[in-house]
Order: C-alpha cells, then structure tokens, then sequence
C-alpha cells in the first residue's frame, strides 16, 4: 500500500515504515503529525484518485530529527568578463517516518476560522436580496453573470446560453 501525499507544498509518493526527508516542519522532534492531502492511494489493485483530494484519508508520521541537508555550491560565471561569484546553500530539512496510512475515517483537523466562514456565508446570502432589488431598476447595468444568477433564482430554463438582451427580455 502507498499514497502521494502532499507535505510541506511538496508531493511525495510514501509507504509504510518509510523515511522521508522534508522542508523543515515547525512540529517538535518525537511528535507525530497527520497529513489529510491525499491526492492518490495505492491498496493492492485498487486505486483511488482524490479530485483534488481524497476524504476521509489520511497520513500519519513521527518527527525522526531536524537537520540540514547538504552543501549545494552555487558558481556563476561570465567568461571574458572577469565576473567570478561563489555561493554555497544547505537546505533545513526534517526526518520523517511514515507510520500508517488510512484509506478513510480519518478526521480532518479543526480549521480556527469557522465563525468567519459562516458569516461570509450569511453575507454572501444577503448580497442577492440587494441584487434584485437594484436590478428591477435597471437590468442593462448589471453584467451577464448577474444576470444569469437572477434567472436562476427565477427558475428560468436555457439561461446558460442567453445573451445579454436575451437575458434582460426573460428577466423582465
């Protein structure tokens, strides 16, 4: 069984008992970290693809240590020119090992900004009461995908290939 599974903005393709070097994670050394972005599992002859994701399904590692990666020696040069530059670069990685992977029941983790999401929410179904009201005023001003949204509150069918006028005139 294996999963591609993104962590720290990387993909990696991961199976049990793996290790796995990553950019450095924030999490403390001896911890254990879950991964819920599972873009593709792998279970014998079954094979799921998540669109993007797949829910439900999970990654579970241990924090193995934090260390830095090794030495990258970056030379630029311009010939004739007399331009010489040496740089050297070590990236700050984290030892991971890959404990388990779960197919589904796995719980997403709590997002902190809940209450915002629902306020927007009720904004967002606020906002169409105003639109109808301004659009009875004048229909021309408002854009075809205003115009689109209107007719579909409304029930009208075909509205998906009307145009601008063809709109206004079922709206009316």
């Amino acid at each position: 069984m294996y999963a591609i599974v993104e962590i720290a903005g990387q993909q990696f393709k991961v199976a049990k008992d793996q290790k796995v070097y990553v950019h450095r994670l924030q999490d403390e050394e001896g911890s254990k970290v879950t991964f819920d972005n599972v873009l593709l599992l792998e279970d014998g002859s079954n094979i799921t693809i998540g669109a993007p994701a797949i829910d439900g399904a999970a990654v579970e590692a241990k924090v193995i240590k934090h260390l830095k990666g090794d030495k990258v020696i970056v030379f630029k040069k311009k010939r004739r020119k007399g331009y010489k530059k040496k740089n050297g670069h070590r990236q700050y990685l984290t030892e991971l090992v890959i404990e388990g992977i779960t197919a589904s029941g796995a719980k997403k983790a709590a997002k902190k900004d809940a209450k915002p999401a629902a306020k927007k929410a009720e904004a967002k179904a606020e906002a169409p009461k105003k639109a109808e009201a301004k659009a009875t005023d004048d229909l021309s001003k408002n854009t075809v995908a205003e115009l689109r949204e209107m007719a579909k509150a409304k029930g009208v069918e075909g509205y998906s290939s009307m145009k601008k006028a063809e709109l206004i005139a079922a709206l009316s």
